[in-house]
């Protein structure tokens, strides 16, 4: 038994994504990312912090889906040149993809943000157990914080392309993104967000998630260089 909610076939499965993903996890971070997942069902029996209970289930559409990022932001990173990477995660509810990132990418500082007192709570536990100090954890409404510069603020099915962009944009630097985690391609709402913000979408990614039939995708928007 890896521990006494996920066992060993759970974690081939883990190392199976990871491989499927072009991922190159450690043992250390596959075993922090089944420990945060043994963590969130846990507290979940008290604090109902997600709706998934089944460990399977939790296993792909929080920690697979999550995972379908990091190949792309480290290719992002990489790109952009970027040594220590500010993210923020935007309505992250238990951590997701916010914590996930902070496992996989070390070299990021990861806050994640969410209206609901329970769920940060439940983030800085986690940052506590699996001594992640480049995770920080802030219960708050994103319009109302203290607006800071961040590389990359990430969303995932947090709102509308359009709220996102005008409730979060403040928060990106100059010449860095907005990064919008969705299903399906979401036409009406790039038309509104390009119609209605001085933000564009620069490029949408297909993402192929281990063992999940549904379809997904990121959406990269920058900052119009004037406004139309």
């Amino acid at each position: 038994m890896i521990t006494d909610i996920f066992t060993t076939q759970h974690a081939r499965d883990l190392d199976q994504a990871c491989s499927d993903l072009a991922l190159q996890a450690t043992n250390e971070e596959k075993k922090q990312l089944l420990e945060y997942l043994t963590q969130l069902l846990k507290w979940n029996k008290t604090y109902n912090l997600t709706a998934i209970r089944e460990p399977k289930q939790a296993l792909v559409q929080h920690v697979f889906d999550s995972l379908a990022i990091i190949a792309p932001l480290l290719k992002h990173i990489k790109e952009q040149n970027l040594n220590t990477i500010r993210i923020l995660d935007v309505g992250s509810g238990a951590g997701l993809p916010g914590v996930v990132i902070a496992i996989m990418i070390p070299n990021t500082e990861v806050t994640c943000v969410d209206t609901v007192g329970k769920k940060m709570t439940f983030v800085r536990q986690i940052a506590g157990v699996l001594k992640l100090s480049n995770l920080s954890a802030i219960q708050s409404r994103v319009e109302q914080l203290k607006a800071e510069p961040y590389d990359i603020v990430t969303s995932r099915a947090f709102s509308s392309l359009v709220d996102f962009a005008q409730l979060a944009g403040e928060h990106v630097k100059k010449d860095g993104v907005l990064l919008g985690m969705k299903g399906k391609e979401p036409h009406q709402e790039i038309e509104e967000l390009e119609k209605n913000t001085n933000w564009h979408v620069d490029k949408i990614e297909n993402l192929n998630v281990p063992e999940l039939n549904a379809q997904r995708c990121l959406v990269w928007m920058k900052k119009k260089e004037h406004n139309d």
